[in-house]
């Protein structure tokens, strides 16, 4: 693997655009928008106040970046650096933006979910859908971009309404009140792993002594030990998992599972149990069964994967990145001088680099042909 230099971040703000073409990146109030390839700075632009939201266009020809404090949206022209837009909710507020899929409307959702506001690009229109539901992913687009399912409360009552994107219009509301889901299965998180069809890799930390180091350091750094080995070991069964006792004393502990991603290829599922906050399981969707579990010695902070193939980047806070895939799993140093922590990362569209952000900086790691090839057909159970 081979990384690039360190560049300034804010906010954990960096995503490559849907072409796979550019990478932007914000500092605070600024917008910075760089060649994917090169990583040299194509664009620069200046917003009114810090970003909090970033967001490309389908066709990677806008950027739109809110800013919720000030109830704005600013929205950027790549083929026209000189072209620019703000939308101002004003006293209505501003808590979620997102683009609709043509890239030429803004959907705005207002503070306390009173309305969402659709704005034009090119007509300068404005339409305004009411009743949107304070939740998670209540807003979905179909595939072909043509209609919007939106998560409505209503007199106490949930509903799911279609919209027509042509023309904002209502088609038709679905009442869901007495839906019932049948269920296939059920993926259980036991604390205890003995299963001898799982394959269970622990990540295993060795600090070299210091007599083999050309320079020994002066002091320990806080946080994880950049000049430490890591590598997975396959355990023996049974394997009893880090467990992790919710808060009884805090409103709503974290309990359950706190994250899940299907494969590209949807092969694959990846989980992680809240209650067992340091490993991440892996189910195979073909035989409805465990497939493997990943146990770090530290708490996972987010998981990714990538868009070409069933490849797994996971991250826990450190200076490393770890990839899974069928052909097994590695751990990975990113280089550098300093702590850098890999609080999240994000994939190219290629899936040939990603992107490993920390809290002030983010490089980009890129993969050899070779070990990729490597990782989606070599061998199951290797691990480095």
């Amino acid at each position: 693997m081979n990384f690039s230099e360190l560049f300034k971040l804010s906010s954990l703000l960096c995503k490559f655009s849907p072409d796979g073409k550019y990478l932007a990146s914000c500092v605070q109030y600024r917008l910075v928008v760089r060649d994917a390839n090169t990583l040299q700075i194509l664009q620069l632009y200046t917003c009114l106040d810090q970003i909090q939201h970033l967001e490309w266009s389908a066709d990677s020809l806008f950027i739109l970046c809110a800013l919720y404090k000030r109830g704005l949206v600013q929205v950027w022209s790549l083929e026209q650096p000189e072209w620019h837009c703000k939308i101002d909710e004003g006293s209505a507020g501003l808590v979620a933006s997102c683009w609709s899929p043509d890239g030429r409307h803004i959907l705005n959702t207002t503070e306390f979910h009173l309305r969402i506001t659709v704005w034009s690009l090119c007509t300068k229109s404005v339409s305004y859908i009411k009743y949107p539901k304070a939740c998670q992913q209540g807003i979905t687009f179909t595939r072909d971009g043509r209609y919007l399912a939106l998560a409505e409360r209503r007199d106490c009552r949930d509903y799911v309404s279609i919209f027509v994107c042509s023309d904002w219009q209502l088609l038709r509301v679905r009442i869901l009140n007495h839906v019932t889901w049948k269920m296939i299965t059920e993926f259980g998180h036991p604390a205890t792993v003995n299963n001898p069809k799982i394959v269970v890799y622990k990540e295993a930390e060795k600090s070299p002594p210091l007599g083999h180091l050309a320079c020994p350091p002066p002091r320990v750094a806080a946080g994880p030990l950049t000049s430490s080995e890591s590598k997975y070991e396959i355990a023996s069964m049974p394997v009893s998992l880090q467990t992790l006792k919710p808060a009884a004393d805090r409103a709503n502990p974290r309990i359950g599972i706190g994250a899940l991603a299907f494969s590209p290829d949807n092969y694959f599922l990846a989980t992680r149990n809240d209650s067992v906050p340091n490993a991440v399981w892996i189910w195979d969707i073909r035989k409805l069964r465990p497939l493997a579990v990943l146990e770090q010695l530290c708490t996972v902070r987010a998981f990714q994967w990538g868009p070409q193939q069933p490849r797994l980047a996971i991250c826990t806070g450190g200076s490393k990145v770890y990839l899974w895939s069928p052909a097994g799993c590695v751990s990975v140093q990113v280089p550098g001088e300093g702590d850098f922590q890999v609080l999240s990362l994000c994939w190219h569209p290629s899936g040939d680099s990603l992107a490993l952000l920390s809290k002030d900086h983010f490089c980009l790691c890129f993969l050899e042909m070779e070990e990729s090839m490597r990782m989606a057909f070599g061998q199951r159970g290797n691990c480095t």
